[in-house]
């Protein structure tokens, strides 16, 4: 299969940190409307891997790949530019700004000037916040903020969403909400999601990619990929391993 098939590659992707190498010749694809969650021990090499795909790091040996395009030496605006939309693990929002500016003010740096007003309505309903549209963001919960931040993404219209662990300090019923929101987004676009929550990871996962020691320990289904005795020995610890054998496949 070409490059030009795939929304996102990598091809032998690499990085070294003082002789260190955190990812190591990673070959990995990604199709259009796809969502792949990366889960791994922490220092495995995912959340490194995810700033290589982001344009926060530059790789010291391969490259990567937006629709056969190569990123190399892109900034992450203009990554953006490509299609790709990118959520941090911490909230960039415009905390003195009610919602509806925060997405106002992303929605028209791409949407043509008589649709931004539409625009930004469909991100908030889309996301269900629509009740605190008019709420300062600052003053908002930790799972608003991050709902506000994923429709800063969204207001971009992009083909690709890259989230850092979007379920970090939520609350469970926080969690589920985010899992129906993924799911639905990933209707229109495709997601590559770095995780630690596994029980998130369950809820929305279709195709896991599991990296150990800076290289792709395994790919395969959620459920067979927390089956594999791999990744219960390197990942997931004894009493994750003793939860997961009285846990229904």
């Amino acid at each position: 299969m070409s490059a030009t098939q795939y929304l996102l590659e990598t091809r032998d992707l690499g990085i070294s940190f003082g002789g260190v190498r955190a990812v190591q010749s990673v070959n990995f694809q990604l199709a259009e409307g796809e969502l792949r969650c990366l889960i791994g021990p922490n220092g495995a090499g995912k959340s490194t891997f995810f700033k290589l795909l982001t344009g926060q790091y530059q790789p010291s040996q391969g490259e990567v790949r937006v629709r056969g395009r190569s990123i190399a030496g892109l900034q992450s605006h203009q990554i953006a530019r490509l299609g790709v939309g990118i959520k941090t693990q911490v909230p960039n929002v415009f905390n003195g700004l009610s919602v509806r500016e925060n997405v106002w003010l992303s929605a028209s740096r791409v949407t043509p000037k008589g649709r931004v007003e539409r625009a930004v309505d469909e991100v908030l309903e889309r996301l269900q916040l629509g009740p605190v549209r008019d709420r300062i963001v600052g003053e908002l919960a930790h799972g608003q903020r991050q709902w506000v931040e994923l429709g800063l993404v969204l207001a971009t219209g992009p083909d690709l969403i890259l989230l850092d662990e979007p379920a970090a300090g939520m609350s469970d019923q926080e969690v589920e909400r985010t899992a129906a929101l993924i799911r639905a987004i990933n209707e229109r676009c495709a997601l590559i999601v770095v995780e630690h929550d596994m029980e998130f990871i369950r809820m929305i996962a279709k195709t896991v990619t599991v990296f150990n020691r800076g290289e792709v320990l395994m790919e395969d289904g959620c459920e067979a990929v927390l089956r594999d005795e791999r990744v219960r020995d390197v990942y997931l610890g004894r009493q994750m391993h003793a939860d997961l054998a009285g846990s229904p496949a």
